[in-house]
């Protein structure tokens, strides 16, 4: 009865050393660890010992026989890992990569960003004895796009917060909350007060399309419209027009697929989760009945990954289309195509909401006298330069998709960080190692630019931590001045703890995860009845 993973990794790497006959792969040295889309369980050589699915803090492994109808594909999507990547040379068991000496004694780091790629950083620092993480964040909670970009309706991908409420708990951590850098405090205090500082402050806003009508209302950002229905405090009072029938989604990564399934779900459902309830008032009288997905490349080019298409294809009350399928691209290409060959070839059934993905389609121009009323797109097709880069180029064919909804998702953007320096083609800040100077540091997508999945944060902090601490052995780091640096303002551990309480407590009484405060004026006075942080 071998295991089996059924979701994109957490790069904890708890259940490959928790692995007797190392049978978990990619593992951490090895090509494709930290980039993966998830790691994957080898059938033959599982001893059904069930060591990985106790040390897994996200429950992501399951015996095969527990597997539900919806979670099956991922039983062939393991085995098929190890068909490509056989590992018959693998080693008998993982070895521990050997950590940094690190000289004892202090050393006192903030980090810039409460998200996954701070908290990993703060995890990583906190490793070492002697060592002080205070980590800031402009909201008055952490875990970032953890709390406020994972979609209501993945509880599961939600549980890696309980892996960031061991990280703080740790000693030596702190939080400063609701402190933003740059108004609050400045770059320049941080630096002062602390031997060095890493920006781990992600990607906030979102790309534009760059057409005409864009600016139409109905015409809005995917990151913007998440963010609503998560409960995210900047937009606790958005409002969105769902009177239409159907919306249009630009884009076809894990974003688009979560508004996709946001919008056509059934809310007596997502009422048992912690969205917004200001968006679920909203849902429940929305009109939309078909959410188009436009993908200017083909199927083998699509930004989502394979454990989303699955949940995807898993709905059980919506029906999944797919449309612009190229007549030359083989149906069992890779994992991904092989999926959307299963999708293509269902009957569709008659009066279901749909979600409709639709490739080799670009959009064109936005309509409407006052608001959105449609959107012309055109056709693609595909050719592959010189350099193996494959590309879209339009046909010359159009059509008009009639909506009063577009939702652009193709892709976060980063906005530049007072003090340092931006690169404003890729949206980061320049660095070497994850160092932009003695002392300055960036983690994370204002590092490497909005790519990889929340695990992949794990093993960026690795390589930012691994530089900082080498500049702080060479002497490289300034010794901080003693006794200034307070944020009266700012909420600490016991604050969150006491949001995280009164968010749980009103959930349970309603038979939910949490009810989110969702405006700043709650989450503080939640956070009243916390001690105070120490002057």
């Amino acid at each position: 009865m071998p295991y089996v993973v059924t979701r994109s990794c957490c790069a904890d790497a708890s259940c490959v050393l928790a692995c007797p006959v190392n049978c978990i792969h990619p593992a951490p040295g090895e090509p494709g660890f930290g980039t993966a889309e998830m790691l994957y369980v080898d059938p033959r050589t599982c001893v059904d010992c069930g060591a990985c699915t106790t040390a897994c803090p996200v429950d992501a492994l399951k015996p095969h026989t527990a597997l539900g109808a919806a979670e099956l594909p991922f039983l062939e999507l393991n085995a098929d890992y190890y068909k490509r990547h056989p590992h018959d040379d693998r080693t008998p068991m993982y070895v521990l990569p050997k950590q940094r000496a690190v000289a004892p004694g202090d050393l006192s780091v903030a980090v810039v960003g409460a998200g996954p790629a701070g908290l990993f950083a703060a995890d990583e620092l906190l490793r070492h004895p002697g060592k002080r993480v205070t980590v800031y964040d402009r909201l008055p909670t952490p875990y970032g796009l953890a709390r406020a970009g994972v979609a209501p309706d993945h509880q599961d991908t939600k549980q890696v917060t309980e892996l960031f409420r061991t990280i703080e708990s740790q000693p030596g951590f702190a939080y400063r909350l609701g402190v933003e850098v740059g108004t609050t405090v400045t770059h320049e205090e941080l630096l002062r007060t602390h031997h060095a500082v890493i920006y781990a402050v992600g990607a906030a806003t979102d790309r534009r399309l760059g057409i005409d009508g864009e600016d139409l209302p109905g015409s809005v950002s995917a990151t913007d419209f998440v963010a609503w229905y998560n409960g995210h405090p900047d937009h606790a009072d958005d409002h969105y027009d769902l009177a239409t029938e159907r919306a249009v989604v630009v884009g076809n990564g894990n974003v688009a697929l979560d508004v996709a399934r946001i919008l056509t779900a059934d809310p007596d459902t997502l009422a048992r989760t912690d969205i917004s309830d200001r968006a679920l008032a909203a849902l429940r009288t929305s009109e939309v009945r078909e959410v188009v997905l436009l993908g200017r490349r083909g199927p083998a080019q699509a930004a989502f990954t394979v454990p989303e298409l699955v949940a995807l294809a898993a709905l059980e009350d919506v029906d999944v289309r797919v449309e612009g399928w190229p007549d030359d691209l083989p149906p069992d290409t890779d994992d991904r195509t092989r999926l959307l060959a299963r999708l293509a070839a269902r009957t569709p059934v008659e009066g279901r909401r749909r979600i409709v993905l639709r490739f080799l389609t670009s959009p064109v121009r936005l309509t409407g006298e006052t608001s959105v009323r449609a959107l012309r797109v055109a056709a693609t097709a595909l050719h592959t330069d010189a350099d193996g880069t494959v590309r879209a180029r339009p046909t010359g064919e159009t059509r008009t998709l009639e909506t009063g909804l577009v939702l652009r998702a193709v892709g976060y953007r980063a906005r530049p960080v007072p003090g340092l320096p931006f690169d404003e083609d890729t949206a980061t800040v320049p660095h070497e190692g994850g160092r932009v100077g003695p002392g300055v540091y960036v983690a994370g997508w204002i590092k490497r630019g909005p790519t990889g999945f929340i695990g992949t944060n794990k093993t960026c902090a690795q390589e930012t931590v691994e530089t900082l601490l080498g500049d702080a052995a060479a002497g490289r780091l300034t010794p901080p001045e003693q006794g200034t640096g307070a944020v009266r303002t700012a909420l600490g551990l016991d604050a969150w703890h006491a949001i995280d309480r009164a968010e749980r407590a009103a959930g349970e009484a309603q038979g939910r995860p949490r009810v989110k405060f969702t405006d700043t004026a709650s989450l503080h006075g939640a956070a009243r009845t916390a001690p105070a942080l120490p002057a």
